[in-house]
């Protein structure tokens, strides 16, 4: 997994992007009829139900855009909201509220949402050991927001990218001539290039479970488009050999069945790719 600092890093340049953006050259709207001294006060009014996400971002936001702005919280991070709820006030100059506003609220909207999803999720595994990921299935330039309003929802992050972890999907298999052709060339590489990295294999059958079960150095199985019985049958293969991980597919109907297997984890791009944006609004009081 990344480090806080590499996060933060990602939060920063989708600051400084989104504003590159939106802004350009300049808020021409407000310049043109907001004077430069004018000072105003804003709330981030909620008009939807869920858990809200994006607050300590759009905080991050406001002191990138003016550093004398301030924030006055209401309801934090992960809270469940209903209409009519105000989640903070904002005061300091018009212009700036005003050139923060959209960046904001597109953040903490589809924040909302996924953390919304995840908070579902995470509650139909309740009593069992299962833990809900997210996936790479996010919106390009904004990964990191995205895994963290999965945190928010009380879900946990996979991998945040390509570099902080292998996994061996059906095409580096098939690529690489076979599941053991696969972990043994990427244990080499690890060993080659000094990396220490954890390993993931996908396995379409119990044949290849069977397979991977006689490799060394699989930190997780992913048990992939499995029905309920071989996903049992795999589990008790596994033991504990090494972490299983289901995936494909899987929605509200079927995620607590699969977590009644016995899996460690359930990964699902649906909380990220497949969301409703929460109804949330920023109104000058």
């Amino acid at each position: 997994m990344i480090s806080e600092a590499q996060f933060q890093n990602e939060i920063d340049l989708i600051i400084a992007n989104a504003i590159r953006e939106d802004v350009g050259d300049g808020d021409h709207s407000s310049l043109a009829c907001i004077p430069a001294t004018a000072e105003g006060k804003a709330k981030l009014l909620v008009k939807d139900e869920g858990i809200i996400a994006g607050i300590d971002f759009a905080k991050q936001v406001f002191a990138h855009i003016d550093s004398k702005m301030q924030v006055e919280t209401l309801i934090d991070d992960g809270s469940p909201v209903k209409y009519g709820d105000i989640a903070f006030y904002v005061s300091g100059s018009s212009q700036s509220i005003l050139k923060a506003e959209r960046l904001v609220l597109n953040a903490m909207q589809r924040m909302s949402a996924i953390a919304t999803k995840t908070n579902s999720y995470v509650r139909l595994l309740e009593g069992t050991k299962t833990k809900i990921l997210d996936t790479r299935k996010t919106t390009p330039g904004i990964r990191a927001l995205e895994k963290w309003a999965v945190k928010i929802g009380g879900g946990e992050n996979h991998r945040f990218a390509l570099y902080d972890m292998i996994m061996l999907k059906d095409n580096h298999i098939d690529f690489a001539g076979g599941i053991t052709n696969a972990i043994n060339k990427t244990q080499h590489y690890l060993k080659e290039t000094q990396m220490d990295l954890k390993i993931i294999v996908e396995a379409r059958n119990l044949q290849e479970i069977n397979e991977i079960l006689k490799c060394n150095g699989v930190h997780r199985i992913l048990i992939d488009n499995f029905n309920y019985e071989d996903t049992r049958i795999a589990v008790d293969l596994i033991g504990e050999k090494c972490q299983t991980e289901s995936s494909g597919g899987i929605n509200e109907e079927t995620i607590r069945s699969y977590a009644d297997c016995g899996v460690d984890y359930i990964s699902s791009g649906a909380l990220t790719h497949s969301v409703h944006n929460m109804d949330l609004s920023l109104k000058a009081v």
